[in-house]
């Protein structure tokens, strides 16, 4: 299977002139380093990728891989795309009135008592946001803030689990979420929310994290990647059963009006699901390079930032300023940010990404000078915009050449400190 079905981008053409374009771009518009870009003509290559491997199942915005609420809104305003998944209370309640998104779903759990007030007494809010609970204690937290009654009819989802377990429960893959595992447990919470004042059951999620955030492709790891591939189909296999027996008990008792699932990693499998009403995606708009070992896809590198060469501590070295953003997880090399541009530049292993400064070694060093700039890949995509105001998009001419079309703010520029 190919990586992606639509046209080579510039960026596998003629590498030395996109990440070059960037630098001519910044410097003409006087836009210093760290800077965070945002070229137009990949981020299109990836939202035609996702819409067409989405196969005509709506995509809803995972809000946390993106972070920049100008793209959102544009997003979620074109066809293929439904609603947002958010990822905190006050984020979501923040989508649903300022940008008029009117369909929110939370994709966790939240009991934070100021949170839950400012949502309850927010009327557009409470119509368009719909809370995620795994527990009736999720109930008991909005009940203590305000009562039925003296607030409006809350929207709840279910969180269902999507790992796969094995041997009766001892082998578990996939995370560790919500306790809603079977069909029985489904069901009771789901009467619990039925019968219970002041609450509305409209929708199911589940995030099948095993296939949806797991590479297939890794480099050198032949028996691993088949390994993978056999237990992210027999996942897909048994969660398609699972998912649709507990949707069909569950519209038994309520109208649901959401079954979400999947993420960018699993669009092809989850899309064969017909239980499900939309998909979550949101890391493959920017393109981190998390998703370069997965067989299915190969997103452009959309997003990216670029740092100053400040030193030339000796021959073969350089050293950046900045540039220790490191993404969540397990710690490991591939939470790096990854240098792409010059090519062949690798950390020194007793540094790696540093606070403050960040040396470089390798053949890429010959030739850069203080003042260079270059360029990195982040892990995830969202995070990295927590390191930065703003985000300079690039359009560029059909010869390739980039400009600074505008400068758009993160959530971070907009003054926005969620988690």
């Amino acid at each position: 299977m190919t990586p992606s079905a639509t046209p080579m981008g510039l960026w596998e053409r003629d590498p030395r002139r996109y990440w070059a374009g960037f630098t001519e771009a910044l410097t003409t518009a006087g836009v210093d380093s760290p800077a965070l870009v945002l070229d137009t003509s990949a981020l299109e290559h990836n939202v035609a990728d996702l819409l067409r491997r989405a196969g005509g199942v709506p995509i809803r915005l995972a809000s946390k891989s993106l972070r920049v609420r100008s793209v959102i809104a544009d997003l979620v305003a074109r066809p293929g795309f439904a609603g947002v998944l958010a990822y905190d209370l006050d984020e979501a309640r923040w989508l649903a009135t300022e940008s008029g998104i009117t369909d929110v779903l939370m994709g966790y759990p939240t009991v934070r008592p100021s949170a839950i007030g400012e949502f309850l007494a927010d009327d557009i809010a409470t119509a368009r946001v719909t809370l995620l609970i795994d527990s009736v204690a999720h109930l008991d937290a909005i009940d203590a803030i305000a009562a039925p009654g003296s607030r409006p009819a809350v929207r709840v989802a279910i969180d269902l689990d999507a790992s796969l377990r094995l041997l009766g429960g001892r082998v578990h893959l996939g995370v560790r979420r919500s306790p809603i595992h079977d069909l029985d447990a489904a069901l009771a919470l789901g009467r619990s929310i039925v019968d219970r004042p002041g609450f509305d059951l409209v929708g199911v999620m589940s995030y099948e994290a095993q296939v949806a955030g797991v590479g297939d492709d890794v480099p050198g790891k032949r028996a691993k990647n088949g390994a993978v591939r056999l237990m992210q189909r027999a996942s897909m296999a048994e969660i398609r059963r699972r998912r649709g027996r507990v949707v069909a008990a569950l519209r038994d008792i309520a109208p649901l009006e959401i079954v979400n699932a999947g993420g960018t990693g699993s669009l092809e499998a989850t899309s064969r699901d017909t239980s499900v009403t939309d998909i979550a995606a949101g890391s493959g708009v920017f393109g981190g390079h998390l998703f370069d070992t997965y067989r299915r896809f190969r997103p452009a590198p959309a997003l990216a930032f670029g740092l100053d060469v400040v030193r030339v501590p000796a021959p073969g070295f350089v050293t950046c300023a900045g540039g220790g953003w490191i993404a969540s997880g397990p710690p490991a090399p591939d939470r790096l940010p990854r240098p792409v541009w010059p090519r062949e530049l690798h950390y020194v292993a007793t540094e790696a990404a540093g606070e403050v400064q960040t040396p470089l070694h390798g053949p890429g060093t010959e030739g850069l000078r203080i003042g260079d700039r270059i360029w990195f890949r982040h892990t995830k995509s969202g995070e990295v915009c927590e390191r930065s105001s703003r985000v300079a998009r690039i359009a560029r001419t059909a010869d390739g050449t980039a400009r600074v079309d505008e400068l758009v703010p993160t959530y971070r520029g907009e003054g926005k400190c969620f988690l």
